[in-house]
């Protein structure tokens, strides 16, 4: 692919718009299945390192995919042949790398499974931290940075053109999957403090995303969720019932 190459019509990308926003739907629908099993577990729900990240990759796929979506209609649309295979090389890069986000995730929830169960009092400390943290994070530059990225296509497509060879769509994934993961992370930390199979958080922190990602006003509506953020870690420290993930008995592992 050139980075001087003209942009095939939109039409030409249906195919590919379709299966991102199916595979989507597909992961929801895993997604909201498997937390009907799981509602009110709190910690890592009861799964080891090997059965969370898959879980995890899962949720992200559910409400990520939606957000990457204008942008890699946007790259099928340099793409010459194969398109389809070729995005599923970009999707696969993108969830690469909120699969490896699974790993502290983990980490995070089993220490909030633990504090939950054995020290509440830090638990309650804790989750003040975790929307204070998501807060303040909405609030800087790196975030302003990272988003501007995800809200730029145009400028991407440009840096990606110079990919080559078989790995590219893999390495746009990637490349792209970073700074979304630098835009989000502070937002999908909430899951701990709230739960990580809770359902109504994930379709509203879905929302948001899309929102921050697509929306002329992006930018305001992310800051304004930094400015709840911010509220919400105060409400806490009189109403903790607000951080269910971290004011309930932890789950004990049973899978490994």
């Amino acid at each position: 692919m050139s980075s001087t190459a003209p942009l095939a019509p939109p039409g030409v990308t249906r195919n590919q718009t379709a299966f991102l926003l199916i595979a989507a739907a597909g992961a929801w629908a895993a997604t909201v299945a498997l937390a009907r099993g799981m509602a009110g577990m709190t910690g890592t729900m009861g799964l080891g390192l090997v059965a969370f990240v898959p879980v995890w990759t899962l949720m992200m796929a559910a409400m990520m995919l939606p957000s990457v979506t204008p942008v890699a209609t946007l790259y099928a649309r340099t793409v010459r042949d194969n398109r389809t295979a070729r995005i599923a090389g970009l999707v696969l890069g993108y969830l690469a790398v909120w699969a490896a986000a699974g790993l502290p995730a983990f980490g995070l929830a089993a220490l909030a499974g633990w504090l939950a169960g054995r020290h509440p009092g830090a638990a309650h400390v804790a989750a003040v931290a975790v929307f204070a943290a998501c807060g303040i994070y909405q609030l800087t530059s790196l975030k302003d940075r990272c988003l501007a990225h995800c809200r730029s296509p145009l400028g991407l497509l440009l840096h990606y053109g110079s990919y080559r060879g078989r790995l590219r769509d893999l390495r746009v994934g990637v490349h792209h999957g970073g700074f979304c993961l630098g835009c989000c992370w502070a937002l999908m930390v909430l899951l701990i403090a709230v739960g990580v199979m809770n359902v109504a958080a994930m379709i509203g922190l879905a929302a948001l995303v899309l929102i921050e990602k697509t929306w002329s006003r992006g930018r305001a509506a992310g800051r304004l969720a930094g400015v709840a953020a911010l509220g919400l870690a105060v409400a806490i420290v009189w109403l903790p019932w607000l951080a269910p993930g971290l004011h309930a008995a932890p789950a004990m592992t049973m899978m490994g």
